[in-house]
């Protein structure tokens, strides 16, 4: 009788530590995501800034405020992390286009606003991309832990599911730098 509440004791004792576990994994997703949350909040505040000291300079340039403004708005409206996600990338991407086009003009280049704006802003995708990493490290755990025998079967009666995507860069950052479109 001793050893059946011994054993039944361990085994309860396995399985709550599993749970826990479980538990400890979708929080380190959810407080991983919001560290992502917390940088891009600061880079779409520094985004105005940056359009700010630029405008004095590139007026003809409006369709680039405009484009760049819209996709700030997305990117904050975002519903999920897939659409989070993917408005990022197309923000990166206008972003990197704003730069390109700022090089024009040699003025904006050693505008004190703006150097301050761009250092602050490569500080910021410094953190991004830290933050995105622990993000992606913090899903792993969390879809091995839902996939991998026993805790997969304590997921699955606690109904937890794999609703957290792993960042993935966009494919325009993917391709590698031609040299010669910005030599040539």
């Amino acid at each position: 009788m001793t050893m059946a509440l011994i054993i039944i004791g361990v085994v309860l004792a396995g399985l709550y530590a599993i749970y826990a576990s479980l538990i400890s994994k979708k929080n380190n997703v959810k407080e991983a995501a919001a560290g992502i949350d917390v940088q891009l909040k600061k880079r779409y505040d520094l985004i105005p800034n940056m359009l700010k000291a630029a405008k004095k300079y590139m007026e003809h340039e409006k369709n680039v405020f405009a484009e760049v403004t819209k996709l700030r708005e997305a990117a904050m409206g975002a519903a999920n992390y897939a659409d989070k996600f993917k408005a990022d990338a197309d923000l990166n991407n206008a972003l990197r286009s704003f730069r390109i086009q700022a090089e024009a003009y040699p003025e904006l280049k050693s505008d004190a606003a703006m150097v301050t704006a761009q250092q602050a802003m490569g500080e910021t995708e410094e953190h991004i991309a830290a933050a995105r990493r622990f993000y992606n490290s913090a899903v792993k755990e969390y879809k091995n832990a839902l996939e991998i025998f026993p805790s997969s079967m304590i997921a699955a009666m606690m109904g937890l599911k794999d609703d957290y995507p792993f960042f993935e860069a966009a494919e325009a950052e993917k391709q590698a730098v031609d040299v010669n479109e910005y030599l040539g």
